[in-house]
């Protein structure tokens, strides 16, 4: 068993760009099946923001912060979302996953990533907000 420690969370080069690209596919892709479902754009904008209501369960610490913040923003709820929208013919569903899908992708291209249970500044994309 290794007793070295873990590397820091923070991609550079290639690394980074690589996810901003992946992070922009995302956005794009869910923005233009949101416009090919025929979304409703009010809507869009009415929902856009709300997985970062999230960020209220810091009070309770970062802990839980970063677990509230991180189920949000994880593509795990919004592609499990339009899975069973599809199975379901939940068309309403699927437009909210698409939106959500487009708002993960729009804060990880911005550099918001997944946080670490020790600060909100932690991400699995490198430090976040002024150098200290």
């Amino acid at each position: 068993m290794s007793t070295a420690a873990a590397p820091a969370s923070n991609p550079a080069g290639n690394a980074r760009n690589l996810l901003r690209l992946e992070a922009l596919a995302l956005l794009g892709v869910s923005a233009g099946l949101y416009q090919q479902v025929s979304g409703d754009w009010l809507q869009f904008a009415e929902l856009f923001l709300l997985p970062d209501l999230s960020m209220a369960f810091y009070v309770a610490g970062p802990g839980i912060g970063a677990v509230a913040y991180n189920a949000a923003h994880s593509t795990v709820g919004p592609l499990s979302l339009a899975a069973l929208s599809i199975a379901t013919g939940q068309h309403a569903a699927f437009a909210v996953s698409l939106i959500w899908l487009a708002h993960i992708g729009l804060d990880r291209l911005l550099g918001y990533g997944l946080k670490h249970a020790g600060s909100f500044a932690e991400t699995h994309l490198g430090r976040i907000g002024r150098k200290q």
